[in-house]
């Protein structure tokens, strides 16, 4: 479970307002603090960020078999840093809810 993996930290999970991720109670332990994004809001998702980044990598590759392509994503993905995934992927309203939950 995610709650015991990460101890006394905290972690943010986003959902998107997916019909698989909507119910209508949600239980989360004291260290798990959930967000809802808005409706049809994907720009606000940083797994879509991600996604943009990765495909403009790849853009005007023209792979012939998909060996050649794997070897390409690969090369891409051996060159993303923790630093690269950060700025994909962070927002001030995620850090907003982390910094006001530890308070």
């Amino acid at each position: 479970m995610l709650s015991a993996e990460i101890g006394n930290d905290v972690a943010v999970i986003q959902f998107d307002q997916g019909s698989f991720h909507t119910i209508k109670t949600l239980d989360c332990p004291e260290n798990i603090i959930p967000i809802f994004q808005p409706p049809h809001s994907p720009e606000l998702n940083p797994i879509e960020r991600f996604w943009e980044f990765l495909k403009s990598k790849l853009e005007w590759e023209n792979c012939k078999t998909l060996c050649q392509l794997r070897q390409k994503l690969t090369s891409v993905l051996e060159t993303i840093t923790p630093a690269v995934i950060t700025s994909l992927t962070s927002y001030d309203f995620i850090l907003e809810a982390l910094f006001s939950a530890a308070s």
